[in-house]
């Protein structure tokens, strides 16, 4: 490695093949190391192959089983769950090599489960117990010339981790697997360092706040000055810079700055345009350059929508839950690689109309962000939190440490705060926990210089315009053995409510409740309910068919109720494999080829010209005229306008008969059109179906 040039920061990216060991006990650095495997990736992907790699029963697990009778009252863990390995820690070691070291050197391991603890040439420098933050050591007195070794020690389950903090909670996780899973560079400096740097856009100015954090790691006092240069990205023209400032930072000093810039005629970040721009913060002996971009998203309480850079904006997507595909036997090294995930979160949501989604119950590495920054997705990002109710206050409660969450939280927003695709920090999933919105959010609302919202789940929204989830799921308690649930109640405005009362904008991020395994067959929440829905001889072509075609229709529904600032289907991406609880609609998720049958229903289903045919009945009489109610709404901010046809089709394709008339939708606008349709006389199975713009919304009847 080569010297840089005065106060340009060089970061050596140590990502690649490290070696791997495995341990029980936690202070003796292996004497040999017989494994090696990919960073970032999970250990479950080293060769040769740890034996139980990530065989770990959480405390959630057991309660499942307890309350379904597998498991006698006895067994509910008191602790983080039972791990069923003879292991407690994997150890990962690499060799780099330096040149000239420079005064600063700063290792960052983005994310690491269970846990980093860190040795330089021998030496522990530190550990960093949480699990979804970034690890951050001074290495500076610890690297040399010449050849380095790093050891990087993971808990190979919860475990092992003190008991404040939390490796997540999760009532469908089945296993739980360790690794290095985001990427670890060495940053190297002068003094004085850039620690972090916070860009928070104004819009209504076209100016934006930078929040610059900075470090003298010498005995010196030094006097410097702070620049900020703004240029778009993959552009070198300067376009903004803030006033220079003079500091001086005594030895060991920390000190926080605020510089505002700039940006007549700033190119706004919108899905459909995501714009990004790249502050350059130099100090003199460090530089650090900060991608963004200028967008502001609030919710509105009397509109009860989503406002985007001033204008409402209706939400449209999907869930990810990263973490339980991380266990799915298919998932190996594919989150690393960059061409899958570029199709996962690009060329796949374009196909299906979605421009956001909820990255569920755990991060994902940062280069994911990256490309969302880049596709213009809106993302709800979500704290790996889930405990319900927290079971009723029984003895298997989980007691969140305060000091600990406050501490996790402050440093999540630290590593993501520059992403204009988060846009909503997501506290919890599905969790009744007034920390949260008493203590946790409070404390550290106000780091976040763009004052995102925030999402606390089932509890009370924790500020004054803040958005509250909601799961409606309309075959839950068909699926569970109770009544049926008839898809006529979608006929009739109102016919479904939302499961949950409040003010304040609402997100749909869950619903539906049909989920299949990739091979067709039921999960475990829905293996008593396609009987019910088929009969007992269903076919897997039956099933992927019914669900698509159900869940389009409920999608359709909720779009048009207007009830909700978004609308996210539940899930994209997930783990699916025999005793699972919920499955993504991949036939193959290695080649990430969707279910035709899904593809088709719900890329219609959410469109942003929606097409909702208000009609369920199974049968149609002869000769008979049908009121058919049609609701058109235009999430655009532009008009639509064309030809609406409602068509009776055969099942080769055949018109059996038409109606069309002409519709012109305002921006952001809903309208329904009413279309007396004559019946004719003919026989069979038959597709009703509202087309618009290309869209469709299909029915099944049956003409006797």
């Amino acid at each position: 490695m080569s010297a840089a040039a005065a106060g340009e920061r060089t970061t050596i990216s140590l990502d690649g093949d490290w070696e791997i060991a495995d341990s029980v006990a936690a202070d003796a650095l292996p004497s040999a190391y017989h494994h090696r495997g990919p960073v970032p990736g999970l250990a479950h992907s080293a060769t040769p192959p740890f034996p139980d790699v990530d065989k770990f029963d959480s405390r959630e697990l057991i309660q499942n089983r307890v309350s379904a009778g597998l498991l006698p009252k006895s067994a509910l863990a008191q602790t983080a769950g039972v791990s069923r390995q003879k292991r407690n820690w994997f150890w990962y070691r690499r060799h780099f090599a330096l040149s000239t070291p420079r005064a600063v050197a700063i290792l960052r391991i983005n994310k690491a489960q269970f846990g980093a603890a860190l040795w330089v040439n021998g030496r522990k420098i530190g550990e960093h117990f949480p699990c979804f933050t970034a690890a951050i050591f001074d290495v500076s007195a610890a690297v040399h010339p010449g050849s380095n070794e790093l050891i990087v020690r993971v808990g190979a389950h919860p475990g092992v981790l003190p008991a404040t903090v939390t490796a997540g909670t999760d009532f469908e996780k089945l296993r739980w697997t360790p690794g290095i899973y985001d990427s670890i560079s060495l940053q190297l400096s002068d003094n004085p360092a850039i620690e972090t740097v916070q860009v928070a856009p104004r819009i209504a100015d076209s100016s934006l706040v930078v929040q610059t954090r900075v470090r003298n790691y010498s005995s010196r006092k030094m006097t410097f000055s702070l620049t900020q240069r703004i240029h778009p990205w993959r552009e070198q023209r300067v376009i903004g810079a803030a006033a220079q400032e003079n500091i001086t930072l005594s030895a060991g000093e920390q000190k926080i700055v605020l510089q505002s810039v700039r940006l007549p005629g700033a190119r706004l970040w919108w899905p459909e345009d995501p714009h990004l721009y790249v502050v350059e913060t130099s100090t003199g002996g460090d530089s650090a350059s900060t991608r963004f971009g200028m967008r502001e998203l609030r919710f509105d309480n009397a509109s009860r929508r989503a406002w985007l850079n001033g204008r409402p904006y209706l939400m449209r997507g999907s869930n990810i839950t990263l973490h339980r595909f991380f266990e799915g036997p298919h998932s190996g090294t594919l989150p690393w690689n960059e061409a899958w995930v570029r199709r996962l979160l690009v060329d796949i949501p374009k196909q299906m109309h979605w421009n956001s989604f909820r990255f569920c119950i755990g991060p994902v590495p940062d280069k994911w962000l990256d490309i969302a920054d880049e596709a213009g997705l809106l993302i709800q990002n979500e704290y790996f939190v889930w405990t319900g109710d927290n079971w009723h206050g029984t003895e298997n409660q989980v007691h969140f440490d305060v000091a600990e969450m406050i501490r996790e939280y402050s440093e999540w927003m630290r590593d993501n705060w520059n992403h204009p695709s988060v846009v909503i920090w997501d506290a919890n999933n599905e969790t009744k926990d007034p920390i949260f919105g008493d203590k946790v959010i409070p404390a550290v609302r106000g780091l976040d210089l763009s004052n995102r919202p925030w999402e606390n789940s089932y509890n009370p929204p924790a500020g004054p315009s803040d958005p509250v989830e909601d799961h409606p799921y309309e075959f839950q308690k068909m699926a569970g053995g109770g009544p049926d649930f008839s898809m006529t109640t979608l006929e009739k405005p109102g016919g479904l409510e939302p499961s949950r009362s409040t003010d304040h904008a609402m997100i749909l991020n869950e619903y539906g409740w049909l989920w299949l395994n990739r091979d067709g067959s039921p999960t475990e929440l829905t293996k008593k309910l396609y009987p019910r829905l088929l009969g007992r001889k269903n076919t897997t072509a039956e099933r992927r068919s019914l669900d698509a075609y159900l869940l389009a229709g409920i999608t359709e529904y909720w779009r048009a109720s207007r009830l909700y600032a978004g609308v996210l289907h539940f899930v994209y991406l997930t783990s699916c494999e025999p005793g699972g609880y919920t499955c993504d609609n991949f036939r193959d998720v290695q080649k990430l080829e969707l279910d035709p049958d899904f593809r088709d229903y719900m890329s219609n289903a959410f469109a942003p010209l929606g097409v909702n045919l208000r009609f369920w009945h199974p049968a149609l009489k002869p000769g008979e005229t049908v009121s058919l109610p049609v609701v058109l709404t235009n999430d655009d901010p532009h008009p639509a306008q064309g030809t609406l046809a409602v068509v009776l089709e055969s099942a080769s394709g055949s018109v059996a008969a038409r109606r069309d008339t002409a519709f012109s939708i305002p921006p952001l606008g809903q309208r329904t059109y009413i279309i007396d349709f004559p019946v004719p006389r003919v026989t069979g199975a038959y597709i009703l179906k509202a087309a618009a713009a290309g869209v469709q919304s299909r029915r099944r009847v049956r003409i006797p």
